[in-house]
């Protein structure tokens, strides 16, 4: 049974949980804080040396970083990758807009938010309204999308729609207004309505 090496308060571990909850994949999960200094430990840098969650170690030893290249091994040959190539250009399209336009916003926002002491915050207070802002363009790009189709590519549920919901779920820990997005909210409920949907174990 491949085992995850996650935070599970993190969104970016979440994808791969979520993932392999839906097709039904045993995944056997060890669970770090991620502030505790552990992924930068010499064990930990021998199996992934950027030194970070999640990581995927396989049954024959083989090691998987990087949150949407998991998803996508446990996904491979599923109905979350969808079989026509420009479908799946698009999957990967809104993949990397979570990973470049969304989650380092989102995301960092919601860990300095919500899981940093108030006097490390402080450190960091003059980047909030930046975060806020660039977050709030991607959930509008999300709000548009979303007007006009139920999910992210070719009508139906994807790892786009994983991706995109492990951290804008959450994205309220962070300060965003997300009833301010229907489309968005009426999206993350169609989410939580998928076959074998489990919620994020700590947040």
């Amino acid at each position: 049974m491949p085992t995850l090496y996650q935070d599970p308060r993190s969104g970016n571990c979440y994808k791969a949980v979520l993932t392999a909850a839906h097709l039904g994949l045993p995944l056997t999960t060890v669970d770090i804080d991620v502030t505790s200094g552990y992924t930068r430990t010499p064990a930990f840098l021998a199996k992934n040396p950027n030194g970070r969650v999640p990581t995927l170690v396989l049954d024959d030893g083989r090691i998987l970083p990087e949150s949407n290249a998991i998803a996508w091994y446990l996904a491979e040959g599923s109905h979350l990758i969808p079989t026509d190539r420009f479908a799946r250009a698009q999957m990967l399209q809104w993949m990397f807009f979570e990973q470049y336009s969304h989650e380092p916003y989102i995301a960092v926002a919601r860990f300095w938010m919500k899981f940093v002491p108030k006097e490390k915050l402080r450190e960091k207070e003059h980047l909030i309204p930046d975060w806020h802002a660039r977050g709030n363009a991607a959930l509008g790009v999300m709000e548009d999308h979303l007007k006009k189709s139920d999910w992210f590519v070719a009508g139906h549920y994807s790892l786009a729609d994983i991706a995109l919901f492990a951290y804008t779920h959450c994205a309220e820990d962070g300060g965003f207004n997300l009833k301010t997005y229907p489309a968005v909210g009426a999206w993350l409920a169609r989410v939580a309505g998928t076959k074998n949907f489990v919620k994020m174990t700590s947040a």
